[in-house]
C-alpha cells in the first residue's frame, strides 16, 4: 500500500463497498422472497425502494475515484504499457480464476441442495456482481487514451461535452421509460455513446472534473439538496412504477443516481479529515478483495437467513453485516498468504 494516501477518497471507496454488499444482501432476500411480494407491507416496500438507490451508489463511486486518480496523469507508449501490464493484464487473470472458483462453488452447493436450489437462480445471485470485471478491465484498456485527449482540452470544454453526453446517457433514456410507463412507445433518439465509455465512461470523467475542481462553486448545501432529492425522486418514481405495474429496475443510467452519487463524492472531496480513519482504512484497504470474496458467503446464507422470524428489511440488514464480517475476516486471512494473498485479491 503506498505511504501517501488520501483520506477522503478511502472513505468513499468504504462507502462504495458497503454499499455494494448492502445492494447484494437487500437484492438476494427480495429475489429470494418474491413468491411473497403480494404479503409484503408498505414499509417494507419502501425499504427495498430505497435500498436500490443506497445499494446503486457503489458502481458510481469506484468509477469516480478510477476517474480522479487515473485520468490527470501522462501517459505516453512506455507508460501505458506499464499502466496495462499492470492493471488489465492481472485483472484478467483475478477474474477468470474468480469465475473458476464461483463455478465450482456453485456446482458443489447445488449439488448438496439435493435438488433444493434451483442452479439458473443461483447463478443469478452467484455472478451477479462480476459483471463489473469485463466492464472496468475495457475502461482501463481505453483509459490513457482518454486521459492523453482530456489534457489536450481546458477542463471547461470537457464539462460542456460531458453534460451533453450525460443528456443522451441519462436523461433521455428516463424520459422515454416514462413514455413507456404511459403506453407511449417508440419514443426514442438514435444516437451512440461507444467512444465515451457510455453511463460508466461518464462517471469515470465527473471523477476527472471533480479533481479539476469544477464543481467547487456549488455550496455543500445544494449538494447535500441534489442527493436528498436524487434519493426521494428515485423512492417515489419506483413506487409509482410499481402501483401502475410497470417492470421498473433501477440502474446506473438513471440521471438521479448519477446526480446523487456525483453529489457524494464532490462532498467527500471537500473533507479536510476523516473521523475513525483506523476503521476506514481496513475498510479501503480490503474492498476491491471483499468485492470478489462476498457472493461466496451470499449463495449459503441465503436460505437460512430467509427463515429468521423477521421481516425482509431486518433479514436484509442481518445478511449485510453477516457479509461484512465474514468477507472481511476472510479477505484478511487470504492476504497474508505469502506470495499468493495479494495476487489472488487484486491487492497492492
Amino acid at each position: 500500500m503506498s505511504k501517501t494516501r488520501i483520506k477522503w477518497i478511502d472513505l468513499v471507496r468504504a462507502i462504495a463497498i458497503l454499499t455494494v454488499l448492502y445492494i447484494h444482501a437487500n437484492d438476494g432476500i427480495f429475489i429470494i422472497s418474491s413468491d411473497a411480494i403480494v404479503n409484503y407491507t408498505i414499509y417494507s416496500r419502501i425499504f427495498n425502494f430505497a435500498s436500490l438507490f443506497v445499494g446503486r451508489l457503489g458502481v458510481p463511486l469506484f468509477l469516480m475515484i478510477t476517474g480522479y486518480l487515473l485520468l490527470d496523469r501522462t501517459y505516453n507508449d512506455e507508460r501505458v504499457n506499464k499502466f496495462w501490464a499492470k492493471n488489465c493484464k492481472n485483472l484478467i487473470i483475478v477474474t477468470v480464476i474468480w469465475a473458476v472458483v464461483y463455478s465450482v462453488v456453485l456446482y458443489v452447493v447445488t449439488l448438496n441442495s439435493g435438488g433444493g436450489v434451483n442452479l439458473s437462480e443461483a447463478g443469478t445471485l452467484f455472478f451477479s456482481h462480476m459483471w463489473y470485471m469485463p466492464m472496468i478491465i475495457g475502461m482501463y484498456l481505453s483509459l490513457p487514451f482518454a486521459a492523453v485527449a482530456l489534457n489536450h482540452f481546458d477542463s471547461k470544454t470537457v464539462l460542456n461535452g460531458t453534460i451533453v453526453f450525460s443528456l443522451l446517457a441519462f436523461a433521455i433514456p428516463f424520459i422515454t421509460i416514462v413514455f413507456e410507463m404511459h403506453g407511449i412507445s417508440g419514443v426514442a433518439v438514435q444516437y451512440c455513446l461507444g467512444f465515451s465509455g457510455g453511463v460508466y465512461g461518464i462517471y469515470i470523467i465527473l471523477g476527472y472534473l471533480i479533481k479539476k475542481g469544477e464543481f467547487k462553486n456549488i455550496s455543500n448545501y445544494t449538494l447535500g439538496a441534489i442527493a436528498l432529492v436524487s434519493f426521494l425522486i428515485c423512492l417515489l418514481f419506483q413506487y409509482y412504477s410499481f402501483t401502475i405495474n410497470y417492470n421498473f429496475i433501477l440502474w446506473y443510467e438513471s440521471p438521479f443516481v448519477m446526480l446523487g452519487s456525483f453529489a457524494i463524492f464532490e462532498l467527500c472531496s471537500r473533507m479536510d479529515d476523516v473521523w475513525a480513519y483506523d476503521w476506514v482504512l481496513i475498510l479501503s484497504k480490503y474492498s476491491f478483495a471483499v468485492f470478489l470474496i462476498h457472493n461466496l458467503f451470499r449463495l449459503p446464507l441465503l436460505p437460512l437467513v430467509v427463515k429468521l422470524p423477521y421481516s425482509e428489511p431486518v433479514k436484509a440488514i442481518i445478511l449485510w453485516v453477516l457479509l461484512i464480517v465474514l468477507s472481511y475476516i476472510t479477505a484478511a486471512i487470504i492476504y497474508r498468504i505469502p506470495k499468493f494473498g495479494k495476487y489472488i485479491l487484486y491487492m497492492r
